[in-house]
């Protein structure tokens, strides 16, 4: 069992004005680790016109150990997308990655639909001023929608390993009612390859991940990072109905483990993870695993879908 120490919750919104305005939620804490600092992309929730809430991401740099925020930034790290295209709605979660001096971003766009609340596709986007603002390749997504997997499509993280692009992916496998009759949706997780990183060949449909609450149960946003000779992935799962009230039913952290990234294992007992405290006793979701100078950091969100910020764990070597 990985045996964690608890470094607390590291960034509160309400404690700060994110684009002009009091912090609503950061959710989804995702690290690009700098020369002097780590650099934490997260999304925030702000009401439209409409009153509906749109997702943007921004980002606060951290002390390579986490112990203390830097700064952050108050500049807009990149629009959402125009009228009508795929991210126009929100961009949630933004997934940062090296791959050689470039740095590239993975998003998931969201927009609204009628008949259901939304649609996600990935994104691929690209800084050129060391990740304070991003630029899109297109409008489109690069990856999205398709024959056998014809519902929402996103959370993708990718990196680099034994030459090959790997993407880890949620994909829906169905929209239902709830008892309320509301539409809800059930996603699982899966992987796709690439030799560039913008063209992918994925095995429709296929999930990766088994299931511990049945098939109804929703995974999602997978990191994954090699610690030793293995791949270690961290998740969120929960109930596909009842999981915004319903006690015990919504997010919690999974963990699966991999020695050639295609074949995973799943062990969530293993990974030894307990909630801090009242802001996460209820909830841990959104998880990402980043390793700085040489020790492996765990960041997550907590109760609310990260309404209460995030925050990080490091990994104790046995």
């Amino acid at each position: 069992m990985m045996n964690w120490q608890h470094l607390g919750r590291i960034f509160v919104p309400q404690d700060h004005n994110l684009y002009g305005q009091s912090g609503h939620y950061a959710q989804s804490p995702q690290a690009l680790v700098m020369d002097d600092r780590v650099r934490v992309y997260f999304t925030t929730r702000q009401h439209d016109s409409s009153g509906v809430y749109i997702s943007k991401p921004a980002f606060a740099d951290f002390s390579p150990d986490f112990s203390r925020l830097i700064a952050l930034p108050d500049h807009e790290v990149m629009p959402l997308g125009e009228l009508g295209c795929f991210d126009e709605h929100g961009i949630f979660p933004f997934s940062p990655t090296r791959v050689n001096k470039r740095i590239l971003a993975y998003t998931c766009g969201w927009s609204r639909r009628v008949s259901v609340p939304v649609e996600t596709g990935t994104g691929l986007v690209e800084s050129f001023d060391n990740g304070r603002t991003f630029v899109r390749f297109g409008s489109g997504p690069v990856f999205g929608a398709s024959l056998h997997e014809p519902y929402l499509v996103g959370d993708s993280f990718v990196r680099h390993y034994q030459g090959q692009f790997h993407m880890w992916y949620m994909f829906g496998t169905d929209w239902h009612e709830s008892a309320a009759g509301q539409p809800e949706r059930t996603y699982k997780i899966g992987h796709a390859v690439s030799d560039e990183g913008i063209n992918w060949v994925k095995q429709e449909a296929q999930q990766i991940i088994t299931d511990v609450l049945g098939p109804t149960e929703s995974q999602a946003l997978p990191s994954v990072l090699r610690i030793g000779n293995r791949y270690h992935m961290v998740f969120c799962y929960r109930e596909s109905f009842d999981f915004r009230q319903g006690h015990g039913r919504g997010y919690r952290i999974g963990h699966a483990w991999s020695d050639d990234l295609l074949h995973w294992q799943r062990d969530d007992e293993a990974l030894g993870l307990l909630p801090e405290g009242e802001w996460d006793k209820e909830m841990m979701c959104y998880p990402h695993l980043t390793e700085v100078d040489g020790n492996v950091y765990l960041l997550y969100n907590g109760n609310q879908f990260g309404c209460h910020g995030f925050g990080a764990a490091r990994l104790v070597q046995p």
